[in-house]
């Protein structure tokens, strides 16, 4: 079931974060958008796809074209909506432990959920680099074909 307040805590948290990143105008309102839907398509994702780290890729590619997206419309870096947009999608709790279980001297709990961790944080690098590379051969592709087209 997918909660409304943890769409909603996404949006705000994305939005803290486009605060804090010095994001200004209505550019601070795609970001925070984009963060809403990186944790919008996660969760719809746990009821189609077979896997967390399935769901943190797939979120990824999508909220990494969607900034790719609000980067042409205000003729902007693509990273000032990724960097607040993806925010909800770091693995923030599974990090905490991963470092409490170190400093505790509990290695084996450090060990699961280490792995764990990277596992995420590669899922979501993974994502941002597939869409990011595809959305480059597709402007660039539009792009060619506009100019040549012109001719």
């Amino acid at each position: 079931m997918i909660h409304t307040y943890q769409i909603i805590t996404a949006f705000m948290g994305s939005l803290g974060f486009s605060i804090l990143f010095n994001i200004k105008g209505r550019k601070i309102g795609y970001a925070a958008l984009g963060g809403m839907l990186a944790w919008v398509i996660y969760l719809l994702g746990g009821f189609w796809l077979s896997g967390e780290m399935m769901q943190y890729f797939v979120s990824a590619i999508i909220v990494t074209f969607y900034s790719e997206i609000c980067a042409r419309i205000e003729k902007t870096p693509a990273t000032t909506f990724l960097t607040a947009a993806i925010i909800p999608l770091v693995p923030g709790r599974a990090l905490y432990y991963t470092m409490s279980y170190a400093i505790d001297g509990k290695f084996g709990e450090f060990a699961e959920y280490g792995s764990y961790t990277v596992s995420i944080a590669v899922a979501i690098a993974a994502g941002i680099m597939v869409a990011s590379s595809l959305a480059r051969v597709f402007f660039a592709l539009r792009s060619y074909e506009y100019r040549h087209h012109l001719m």
